[in-house]
């Protein structure tokens, strides 16, 4: 017996996010405190097999000559078979056995059939308490449509966009040319409506180039948002929801600085990309934290958001805009969500260690 909590860890997944949401759970294996948490690691194979991997977070580390992978070893995960238990059960070698009762599944998977409500839908079926935001919640986040609709209509500033089905493209192209560029301006973003880290994300400066963009999103998605350009410093800033009856929690602001890149790319983001400088805490003035702290725990309300986030925003001449919300942002060490709040005094372990408490506390 052991007064430890178990942690089913949960990373890799079917999404093109599978690396670095297994780089996400190299960071969380090697920092997460062992005098308080048994872990169990998860993982799913891009082909969505649950297994079970080995402890250890070198297996794991983000490299860019060879990104980290979720290998079909043979084992195969059983989650509980109904929401009267909480035992995990493995099978190796033709044999199943008990990995014991799970206190807690911490959900780290990045992209479609992950973070967009899909497996929280799964947990909330067997009853078991997880870390992170639930179905509605991570749906709307994922979904950067909804997303736009739901912030606007709570009177938070979003960049002008136009959401384009495969559907639409493939039968009248041309009407989504003529609207595209009728109504929003260059330079613009095209994106898959639910995608992350800068994946299938084209940034064009002349309309020619929109076929092109739509292409390359639409394999990630089936939506595509046609997206007009802002101006401004790109500036973020990371929540924490808290225990029943505390408030939502934001953390100071970091900054991505651009040079010599189009924007903040899959590259620059996890493979060392030159161009790109991660500065934190941002250099802004109280009243400009202070907004942007407003408008995060806004955002975060106002989709649901529970656990975590990192609020993604343009500062303009006219004020804040707000890109996206991400509800499982990336949590390697060296990520912008946890450097922001080592910044505010909330140690990577530390961190952690809150979100299991407060996930447990809610449950």
């Amino acid at each position: 017996m052991t007064d430890r909590l178990a942690v089913a860890l949960l990373f890799g997944g079917r999404s093109s996010e599978h690396s670095i949401s297994c780089a996400t759970a190299a960071g969380v294996l090697a920092a997460i405190d062992r005098e308080k948490y048994d872990v169990i690691p998860v993982g799913i194979t891009a082909d969505g097999v649950f297994t079970l991997q080995p402890d250890d977070a070198a297996l794991f580390a983000l490299n860019a000559d060879d990104l980290p992978t979720v290998h079909d070893n043979g084992t195969r995960i059983h989650w509980p078979e109904s929401a009267t238990t909480r035992e995990l059960t493995v099978t190796e070698h033709g044999e199943t056995r008990s990995l014991g009762d799970v206190d807690i599944v911490f959900p780290i998977l990045h992209g479609p059939w992950g973070e967009d409500g899909t497996i929280q839908g799964m947990l909330e079926l067997v009853d078991l308490p997880y870390v992170g935001s639930g179905v509605l919640a991570s749906s709307l986040g994922m979904d950067k449509h909804f997303t736009k609709t739901v912030l606007q209509q709570a009177g938070i500033p979003v960049a002008p966009w136009r959401t384009v089905t495969a559907y639409e493209w493939r039968t009248d192209p041309a009407a989504v040319r003529s609207a595209a560029s009728a109504e929003l301006r260059l330079p613009a973003f095209v994106k898959p409506a639910r995608a992350g880290s800068s994946v299938g994300v084209s940034k064009i400066t002349d309309w020619a180039e929109l076929d092109a963009a739509v292409e390359t999103a639409l394999a990630e998605d089936d939506r595509v948002l046609i997206e007009t350009g802002v101006v401004g410093r790109e500036v973020e800033i990371a929540v924490l929801g808290g225990r029943p009856g505390e408030a939502t929690r934001a953390s100071v602001a970091g900054e991505i600085v651009i040079s010599g890149r189009d924007f903040y790319d899959f590259a620059a983001k996890y493979l060392d990309a030159p161009g790109i400088d991660l500065v934190c805490p941002a250099d802004l003035s109280p009243e400009e934290l202070a907004t942007m702290q407003r408008l995060a725990v806004t955002a975060f309300d106002a989709i649901g958001g529970e656990g975590l986030a990192r609020v993604d925003f343009f500062l303009t001449a006219d004020g804040f805009v707000i890109n996206e919300i991400n509800t499982m942002p990336g949590f390697t060490p060296i990520s912008m969500f946890p450097r922001c709040w080592q910044e505010s005094g909330l140690s990577y372990p530390a961190l952690i260690d809150e979100l299991i408490t407060v996930a447990l506390a809610r449950a």
